[in-house]
């Protein structure tokens, strides 16, 4: 009987469970968005009810069309899980429910918090990254989880009380998904998105005592730290009551593994709600003197691989903003079809700086500006300057990771909403000057945690044995217009950028 491997892929704006079969082929899936909430200027919230919520009804309908099809859902091996990471829910050990909303990883709100913090240490932002590789900035869990101890009465006394529970998206729904509070689920993360924490060794893949005590979270109940590719434990209820969930990365790595980026040098960006590029730098952590990140690329079984991140805060989101703020598109192919209209943005530039600038830059201070308006200008040329903004961010990560690493990346490897765009990849294989390779099933992220999960049951034996998985009908990008004319474009968007700097100062960010 042929076997298939399941996917809970729980993204920034919506769920989804797609099940593979052994050539990585999507067979069928579910798809849900879920509800954003905005407080404040700045403030991003989900309910982590909702998110739990919809990952069961994804998975239940999702089987019932597999069944539908003709299949037994006993050909189900196994599941991984991959997740929006950085994004950091308290909740209550004695009872299982959230203390307060989620604090969506884009959330700009602890500016002030990251300010104390630095404060702390002549280090400044930089007073954890020889341990966990990471400054103190907005992005990671730990800040934000800092600013519901100082702001969020119920998360404060939790702590004294000693129930007061921390976790990313996945520890949270891997508890709940293998019973919760009733039938003592597991309480686990992967080292993925344990790095993305603050609080995990980056050398040592365990929590870090120094770092714990630095945030002032003694106390407090953390997850478990396990590989990425092992069984956690065994879905509790529904259509797949008892398979395992056997895989889970951080999004952005699993688009790695997904996009089978096991050598040293190989490298992927996807582009989704933010855009994230990740290069592996291999079995050992490399520290960026240029503005990027290191992290955890996979542990599958004994095979250990750190990266180098650059993360971009705002990609697609720029679409939506277009089209649900702006009202200027109806759609994503509005929006491909107006930039194709044009030759060129008109000298118009786009800064999506709306809650600040993340690699290379790291400046909290800038905000979103839209440079060099003329009178020629029209809705086609801010459409182009849309997706040329995640072009030329990716383009100067990609500058910072040839810096860091000594090595010129082959070639880009690329996903995600954005990627879908004929015109967005050529703009960005024309900035790069390197080929970029798009693949022709593009759920890169979900294929991730299912090769995890199916690594871990033996569906795979060994990373060999994925050759011919997603192996078909790539296509490739190469640049078709002078070097000299995008380093010109290049060094328009180098002007635009410092235009947006300085454009906000602390405000107070407490609930009142």
């Amino acid at each position: 009987m042929a076997q298939y491997i399941g996917a809970l892929d729980q993204g920034t704006t919506s769920t989804r469970f797609v099940i593979f079969d052994e050539r990585g082929r999507i067979v069928t899936y579910h798809q849900l968005e879920f509800e954003q909430h905005y407080p404040q200027p700045g403030w991003v919230e989900h309910d982590p009810l909702e998110l739990l919520d919809t990952c069961q009804v994804c998975i239940d309908r999702a089987v019932r069309k597999f069944v539908d099809l003709g299949h037994d859902a006993s050909s189900i091996r196994a599941i991984g899980i991959t997740n929006q990471r950085e994004t950091t829910i308290a909740w209550d050990r004695e009872t299982g429910e959230p203390l307060y909303p989620a604090i969506v990883w884009s959330d700009g709100r602890t500016q002030s918090t990251v300010e104390t913090l630095a404060n702390k240490s002549e280090k400044g932002i930089d007073a954890l990254r020889d341990a966990c590789g990471l400054p103190l900035t907005t992005y990671f869990s730990a800040v934000k989880f800092r600013w519901m101890l100082d702001n969020v009465p119920a998360v404060a006394r939790a702590q004294r009380e000693n129930r007061l529970a921390f976790s990313t998206v996945d520890a949270w729904l891997i508890f709940n998904l293998t019973g919760g509070v009733d039938q003592q689920g597991e309480f686990v993360t992967d080292v993925t998105n344990a790095s993305r924490t603050m609080l995990m060794d980056i050398n040592t893949l365990k929590w870090n005592q120094k770092a714990i005590e630095f945030f002032g979270f003694e106390g407090v109940h953390l997850p478990r730290i396990a590989p990425s590719s092992t069984v956690y434990g065994q879905l509790s209820h529904g259509p797949l009551k008892g398979v395992a969930i056997a895989g889970c990365l951080g999004d952005q790595q699993a688009a790695l593994v997904g996009q089978k980026c096991f050598q040293d040098g190989d490298a992927k960006n996807t582009y989704g709600t933010g855009c994230f590029m990740l290069y592996n730098v291999g079995a050992k952590p490399v520290f960026s003197s240029n503005g990027l990140l290191t992290t955890v690329a996979y542990q599958l079984g004994d095979e250990l691989a750190y990266a180098l991140e650059g993360s971009i805060a705002v990609g697609g989101s720029s679409i939506n903003w277009l089209r649900d703020n702006m009202g200027l598109i109806a759609d994503a192919q509005e929006l491909n079809h107006l930039a194709s209209s044009v030759q060129d943005t008109g000298g118009v530039y786009f800064v999506t700086a709306f809650s600040g600038l993340f690699a290379p830059y790291w400046r909290s201070d800038a905000r979103g500006i839209i440079c060099g308006l003329t009178q020629y200008t029209n809705k086609a040329h801010l459409a182009r300057a849309t997706l040329e903004a995640a072009c030329y961010q990716t383009k100067a990560i990609l500058d910072a990771m040839n810096k860091d690493s000594g090595t010129p990346l082959r070639a880009l490897n690329v996903d995600g909403g954005m990627s879908n765009s004929d015109l967005c990849m050529q703009i960005q294989a024309n900035l790069v000057r390197t080929p970029v390779r798009r693949p022709q099933m593009r759920e890169t992220t979900a294929l991730g945690s299912a090769i995890a999960a199916g690594l871990a049951v033996g569906l795979w034996s060994s990373l060999d044995d994925l050759t011919s998985v997603n192996a078909e009908g790539q296509s490739v990008f190469e640049a078709d217009i002078p070097e000299s004319a995008s380093t010109l474009l290049y060094n328009g968007w180098k002007k635009a950028v410092t235009r947006a700097y300085g454009w906000t100062d602390p405000v107070s960010s407490s609930i009142d």
